[in-house]
């Protein structure tokens, strides 16, 4: 174990708490390591929406550009960030445990729902679902990472934004009384009927297809559950999308002796929303749920409607 393993990461404090996280996990099993930050495309960029900037794996290209020229080993992502296709000579050699799936809305003050209000969110799954729910609202566009959404949200004239309940624990913002960090102070709101992201509350480290040391040390800290579950997440969005961004949701879950999935796609403004809903006995046969979960949306008009997002997303 004399090879120190360099551990590729975004810059932002979350990045850096998820390779944190994985650098504890694997100094615990006797292996060395060094964090390598590095600030990605989609950090950098922040004046225009994710879906209009037109860039696979945005938070994620840069990393896999140091991976490939040997700046660093492995590197950790937000699984929801991932390409659902990795680079060639890259390959997926852990994911770690889940965190809570959720999302969450976040205000300054108490919001009336039947009122007018304007929600902000970067996610085209997140403001296609709020508008399904609540076509009165109108839902305006929120980048940059955690710290500096809060304060966007402070700054500006809006009702509320919404996070991903795992990454405002992860900082240590969210408590009983509410959503807390050292310039804000206010509410936060779990948003149970809003499917997450595929992958969302999960982490993945990703290693080159030739590197064993680095694999095998891996797959010591992988779960193998998140990592099921995940993959058919993951399967259903790779299937339904074809390459092309859209409003989707998925969530795969171990309940019992079944697998018990759940997926969504909408339309841009959220008007029209398919779904599917179905389980599985844990084993075998939940290999292919998602992309049969998919198949059978692309059969009951989500073709029609991939192609109404595709056509709508050049415009």
């Amino acid at each position: 174990m004399n090879k120190v393993i360099r551990i590729g990461t975004r810059d932002s404090e979350l990045a850096l708490w998820q390779a944190k996280t994985v650098q504890s996990q694997l100094k615990n099993l006797g292996y060395k390591t060094q964090l390598v930050p590095v600030k990605s495309t989609g950090d950098l960029v922040l004046d225009k929406p994710l879906y209009e900037m037109g860039i696979t794996g945005i938070f994620t290209k840069t990393l896999d550009i140091a991976m490939l020229k040997g700046t660093v080993d492995v590197a950790v992502h937000s699984m929801k960030d991932v390409p659902t296709a990795l680079p060639k000579g890259i390959i997926q050699a852990a994911v770690l445990a889940r965190a809570e799936t959720e999302d969450m809305l976040v205000s300054a003050q108490y919001i009336d729902y039947t009122k007018p209000c304007t929600i902000a969110t970067g996610s085209l799954r997140r403001k296609a679902q709020w508008l399904n729910r609540y076509p009165h609202h109108t839902a305006v566009d929120l980048r940059g990472n955690v710290q500096t959404r809060l304060q966007k949200l402070l700054d500006n004239n809006w009702d509320g934004a919404i996070f991903a309940k795992a990454g405002l624990e992860r900082l240590g913002y969210l408590h009983k009384s509410g959503i807390k960090s050292p310039d804000f102070n206010g509410f936060g709101e779990e948003l149970p009927w809003m499917l997450p992201a595929p992958a969302q509350g999960a982490m993945v480290v990703v290693a080159m297809e030739k590197d064993t040391f680095c694999q095998e040390a891996l797959a010591k800290i992988n779960h193998t559950e998140t990592e099921k579950c995940t993959k058919i997440e993951r399967d259903f969005l790779r299937t339904l999308e074809g390459g092309c961004t859209a409003p989707i949701g998925a969530l795969a879950e171990v309940v019992s002796d079944k697998i018990q999935f759940k997926g969504c796609l909408f339309s841009l403004g959220g008007k029209k929303k398919l779904e599917v809903a179905t389980s599985v006995p844990h084993g075998p046969q939940g290999i292919d749920l998602g992309n049969d979960s998919a198949n059978k949306l692309l059969e009951n008009g989500g073709k029609e409607l991939m192609e109404i997002i595709k056509r709508e997303m050049k415009q």
